[in-house]
């Protein structure tokens, strides 16, 4: 049985929007030199950071579009911004995130790089 992880990056690859996003070689060689133990910690970071707050001021710009592998992921697994999880995942803009959202979401993401990392090597 697929789990909710599965059915969502499954639902979002039939976007043409969320499925154009691929990691490129220099991604790929970061998450080998850091570790995937490093990745997630960036991860949730950048979540905890950028995401969970219930107001961001810049809200729809906060994730940049190149420069780290969860960038990429967030942008692919539309944890980007309040309104991606909203219209993606249902998770309501204007309140901080929970711990289990947090997760949710760095799990999604996780998963996402994995199945990334996997399809070219």
């Amino acid at each position: 049985m697929e789990t909710k992880i599965e059915n969502k990056l499954m639902q979002l690859k039939k976007s043409s929007f969320r499925s154009k996003f691929h990691l490129t070689e220099k991604e790929r060689r970061y998450i080998q030199e850091k570790g995937m133990d490093t990745i997630v910690k960036h991860a949730y970071d950048f979540i905890e950071k950028r995401i969970a707050p219930s107001v961001i001021s810049n809200d729809g710009k906060q994730t940049p579009m190149k420069g780290h592998p969860v960038f990429l992921a967030q942008h692919a697994t539309a944890t980007c911004c309040r309104n991606c999880l909203w219209k993606w995942h249902h998770i309501e803009k204007g309140k901080e995130l929970t711990k289990e959202e947090i997760n949710y979401i760095v799990t999604l993401i996780m998963n996402w790089i994995k199945e990334e990392q996997n399809s070219r090597e």
